[in-house]
């Protein structure tokens, strides 16, 4: 049974790549990927200090994000690709770190508490398929160096899954 174990915060490189470590220890042997993105999101909840919503949207269509599991407060169900942080990661094709959501026009703000936000998005060989979101109630809470902790952690979750080709499933 997996168990995560406290890791040091004060230097965020090494605290990322322990945190690396736990998640493909938590992933492995696992495929699916609802249950990935549940555990993915209930680690980081846990262990990334200062957030108060961690989870994922995935793309429902060309033009829409649907929610996924996450940890934290009720959330929007519904975002509209260009729309609010996420939906503008997917319509840039690219992370997004907000240090005060306040002053991003057009923020969607599911739960008030949020000051700053932090998109990654989700990525196969087809290009982006969702975004793994991180909230926190403090403003500035994210750096370049979560960025690249979170996209590194938002990679082994892709690598873990066996998304199912929808192709296959027409016979």
């Amino acid at each position: 049974m997996f168990a995560a174990t406290a890791i040091d915060t004060s230097n965020k490189p090494a605290f990322y790549k322990e945190l690396a470590t736990q998640l493909k220890a938590l992933l492995e042997g696992e495929g699916d990927s609802v249950a990935n993105a549940a555990n993915t999101a209930a680690l980081i909840y846990q262990m990334v200090p200062d957030l108060n919503w961690a989870g994922f949207y995935f793309l429902a269509s060309e033009d829409e994000l649907v929610l996924g599991p996450f940890q934290g407060k009720p959330a929007c169900v519904r975002i509209a690709v260009g729309k609010g942080v996420c939906g503008k990661a997917i319509e840039l094709d690219m992370s997004m770190l907000v240090k005060d959501v306040n002053e991003f026009p057009g923020h969607i703000a599911c739960d008030a508490d949020s000051r700053s936000e932090l998109v990654v998005l989700l990525r196969d060989a087809e290009g982006a398929f969702g975004v793994l979101d991180l909230d926190s109630p403090l403003p500035g809470r994210f750096d370049k160096e979560d960025q690249a902790g979170i996209e590194k952690l938002a990679a082994i979750y892709v690598a873990a899954c066996e998304f199912e080709d929808e192709d296959e499933d027409e016979d």
